[in-house]
């Protein structure tokens, strides 16, 4: 597991964080989809997938490039700890998620 949790990482910006972006590269696409689902139902929590950016395919490797995530301003502590625990349970059995820089436009 990371040393910071990993649903503390958004910037925030008034009653909004900003999104970010994580990955766990052992993932299968199946597993990424249901991850969204669940973390969608966090009152306060918005998700979504990323689109893969390698160029070679790796059949072990996910067909997706991670996910992102965002706190709007319904959002509570209880929100942050529930993402935490969905996102803990997931890498207990997939292997942990890494931030995802993102990319400059």
């Amino acid at each position: 597991m990371m040393n910071q949790p990993i649903a503390q990482t958004g910037a925030q910006t008034g009653d909004v964080e900003q999104p970010y972006q994580i990955r766990c590269d052992r993932l299968p696409l199946a597993i990424y989809r249901e991850v969204v689902a669940h973390l969608r139902q966090v009152a306060g929590v918005e998700a979504g997938l990323l689109p893969q950016t390698s160029q070679k395919f790796d059949y072990l490797q996910s067909q997706v490039g991670g996910l992102w995530i965002q706190y709007t301003a319904a959002a509570d502590q209880a929100s942050h700890l529930r993402v935490e625990q969905i996102l803990a349970y997931y890498g207990d059995r997939y292997g942990n998620w890494e931030v995802v820089k993102p990319t400059e436009k």
